[in-house]
């Protein structure tokens, strides 16, 4: 399950997640937390859920962090990401001399001239970029927002490379999840508003897709196998899904 736009939108759980939720794990399913955001560390992520009443355990929430630690192993990075997110890329060895990797989250309105052009020096120098999302927006209390997508298509603009992404919709963030449950792509849905980064990431993993319609769903959003108007009416759709065989 996405959390941003599908459990929640800002500080407000969406009318019936909870509820949701807590029928999916009264039905013994496997829930996981599968998330793109990259501005606080997963132990605030779990914090933040839990103070909304959702029950869950800090080792069910993936994060691109968490991917991205795996990915750089024993490598050196330069982090533009939010001080925040340090604790979760713990064991990292990070520096400003000539990385191995640059490595981009949200860093909101601290992304500017002054943040980016050490991150292209350093890209130009040889280094690979690496990018924990490029989602294009996401959805505030206020309207929808730039998210780190843009900024990092700059860096790729500027520096002739190609970043790789760790985060949705890539096939191995979402295997992370799928090895923690111990199942196969085809016995798990992934949940989202997102119709790139959750519904068509987790179809081309081999997942089904599930569209809602909250935080930044679109109507011209399309390709989901199923579509509900919120994450509330999942536990009963999944029911008769099931009554049909």
């Amino acid at each position: 399950m996405d959390l941003d736009g599908t459990l929640y939108v800002g500080g407000q759980a969406v009318d019936g997640a909870r509820a949701a939720v807590a029928s999916l794990r009264a039905s013994g399913l496997a829930v996981r937390y599968v998330t793109n955001t990259t501005r606080k560390p997963r132990a605030w992520v779990c914090g933040r859920l839990r103070s909304m009443g959702f029950e869950v355990g800090e080792a069910e929430i993936f994060t691109p962090a968490r991917a991205a630690v795996a990915r750089i192993g024993s490598g050196t990075c330069f982090a533009l990401v939010d001080d925040s997110l340090m604790e979760d890329l713990a064991g990292l060895v990070l520096t400003d001399e000539r990385p191995d990797y640059v490595l981009v989250g949200d860093i909101g309105e601290d992304f500017g001239y002054g943040r980016l052009n050490p991150a292209f020096r350093h890209l130009m120098d040889g280094a690979q970029l690496l990018a924990l999302q490029k989602n294009r927006y996401w959805q505030t209390e206020l309207g929808l927002a730039l998210d780190a997508g843009p900024f990092v298509a700059a860096l790729e603009f500027a520096s002739g490379k190609t970043a790789s992404v760790v985060g949705k919709p890539e096939r191995d963030f979402f295997r992370l999840a799928l090895e923690d449950m111990g199942l196969e792509a085809g016995q798990v849905a992934m949940v989202g508003d997102d119709a790139e980064a959750d519904v068509a990431g987790a179809r081309r993993a081999g997942l089904v897709g599930i569209q809602v319609r909250t935080g930044k769903w679109r109507a011209d959003a399309a390709g989901a196998d199923l579509v509900l108007d919120s994450v509330a009416e999942l536990p009963g759709a999944l029911e008769a899904e099931g009554a049909e065989g």
